[in-house]
């Protein structure tokens, strides 16, 4: 049977909401503010820690098809490199071009013509 059980899924949503808090909360490390943000952390915390043990491997503790330890890491990496990244654009976005120096040519009133 294909599918997830709800015990896995609240598992893995317990793991997204811990490490979620923890990074806004204890760490303040974010890049959006308010609850929109924790939510957003949620989500990505969930997809990381759903694809820890597939991209990680199936070790140590395991608790209703759910291997604790690499979807606590793939939780903590997608919300560490999604907030990376928006920081890494903000920055990049703000980035003004160079100016260069234009040689400004000095305009003087001309002399008066003198009346002969």
């Amino acid at each position: 049977m294909l599918g997830m059980s709800l015990l896995s899924f609240l598992i893995l949503t317990f793991i997204g909401a811990v490490v979620a808090a923890t990074y806004h909360y204890v760490f303040r490390y974010r890049f959006l503010d308010g609850n929109d943000a924790v939510i957003g952390k949620l989500i990505i915390g969930w997809l990381g820690a759903w694809l820890g043990s597939p991209v990680l491997g199936h070790w140590l503790w395991k608790v209703e098809n759910v291997y604790i330890v690499p979807a606590l890491l793939g939780a903590i990496a997608s919300i560490h490199l999604t907030i990376l990244t928006a920081k890494a654009l903000a920055k990049f976005a703000s980035i003004r071009p160079a100016v260069t120096e234009e040689k400004k040519e000095e305009i003087r009133p001309a002399k008066p013509a003198v009346a002969a």
